[in-house]
């Protein structure tokens, strides 16, 4: 009978649920960006009709499906990985591949990306910032905010991703077949 895990690892656990939660409700908004994106072009070359407000709409789902599924791509590694020498490690190498990398380029970019629009997302809250076009929506702030849940989302997971591959470097969890894993 194996011990529960650790504090560390059902935090880790509870980030990828969460995460996973979160990109399962945004990946059903692509039914409304085909749906959304038929209405708008029907209305326009067939009848004539602008829907400024709906085309909006569909660039904002459209801004959700990706950076609210970034961290549920990391998650099951189907993000771009561009090493070639990554498949042929062991378990142990490939997780002080995944230390390194979370610690030396994902948590600092994610920082960076975050520090750099936090003025940008707050003067967009301050004006509450809305479409310059007539018959556009009115929370283009909400809009830009997605941006942060794009950080903290890639900043939980690369969390969850770093304390499961300390600990399979430690050795106190097994190595997982590394595959992608789509749908």
């Amino acid at each position: 009978m194996s011990a529960p895990p650790s504090f560390a690892l059902r935090i880790a656990y509870l980030i990828d649920s969460i995460n996973a939660g979160f990109a399962k409700v945004c990946s059903w908004l692509t039914l409304f960006l085909v749906l959304g994106t038929t209405l708008v072009v029907i209305l326009r070359y067939s009848f004539g009709i602008g829907a400024t407000a709906l085309q909006e709409a569909v660039l904002y789902a459209h801004a959700l499906v990706f950076m609210g599924c970034a961290a549920w791509a990391l998650q099951r590694n189907a993000h771009v990985r561009v090493d070639i020498f990554y498949q042929r490690f062991n378990g142990r190498q490939q997780a002080l591949v995944e230390i390194l990398g979370t610690l030396v380029f994902l948590m600092p970019l994610c920082l960076f990306l975050g520090w750099a629009s936090w003025d940008y997302i707050g003067n967009a809250w301050a004006s509450r910032e809305s479409s310059s076009e007539s018959g556009g929506l009115k929370f283009v702030y909400l809009q830009k905010s997605i941006i942060l849940l794009l950080v903290a989302g890639l900043l939980l997971q690369g969390l969850s991703n770093l304390i499961k591959a300390v600990f399979i470097f430690t050795g106190r969890l097994p190595t997982p077949e590394l595959e992608v894993k789509h749908g």
